[in-house]
């Protein structure tokens, strides 16, 4: 394969996507499977794939929700939400609930998702997920036509069945990510290469 040639895709030019294009060589993204309330308490639980580690002390995730969706009116009303980790199994679920359900309707309720009582926050987490987050609100920032949203972590719940020597273990996590299209990337292959801490380690 080579990579001589090119073509320049200009972000300003109508016939031009941005969001499928950065969709598709932004890859792979994790996503972050969100449960949150309602002001009048409704589940809602919907996959966002802009998601990361904003900062590590004090440890601060972020997600985007692109457009104004019921996953950010419900994390600014209540101020607290859930990243579930989505699961390989769960890929059928995380993928449906990513449809336009009215305001007022459950995700989990609809689909038969099974909750569970979060610690410390009042949205729940998803049972048969391997991990879930805690967060309170941070804060949030507006961009274009997307808002980022900063969570400070509160917990960190990790399924016993997947922790080796009390560290999670990916393959037992087993996380889905997004890629391009309609695309997911299942069971990624995992290498180990040390990382080097000088110039001289460098082999």
């Amino acid at each position: 394969m080579s990579f001589e040639q090119r073509t320049v895709f200009r972000v300003d030019d109508e016939a031009v996507n941005p969001y499928r294009l950065l969709t598709a060589v932004v890859v792979p993204r994790p996503i972050a499977w969100v449960t949150s309330l309602s002001a009048e308490g409704t589940v809602n639980l919907a996959p966002h794939s802009f998601y990361t580690v904003a900062c590590a002390r004090p440890p601060i995730v972020q997600f985007t929700s692109v457009g104004s969706k019921d996953t950010l009116r419900n994390v600014r009303e209540t101020g607290e939400f859930v990243v579930n980790l989505a699961h390989g199994p769960l890929i059928e679920a995380v993928n449906n609930t990513s449809a336009a359900f009215a305001g007022d309707e459950s995700e989990p309720a609809r689909l038969g998702i099974t909750m569970d009582p979060s610690g410390l926050v009042r949205p729940p987490r998803v049972r048969d997920s391997p991990a879930s987050i805690e967060c309170v609100l941070h804060s949030t920032n507006e961009l274009g036509d997307s808002t980022v949203v900063l969570g400070s972590v509160l917990a960190v719940t990790v399924a016993d069945d997947v922790l080796v020597d009390g560290h999670p273990d990916y393959d037992r996590l087993d996380p889905l990510s997004r890629l391009g299209k309609d695309e997911w990337g299942v069971h990624a292959q995992v290498v180990s290469i040390p990382r080097p801490r000088t110039p001289d380690d460098i082999r």
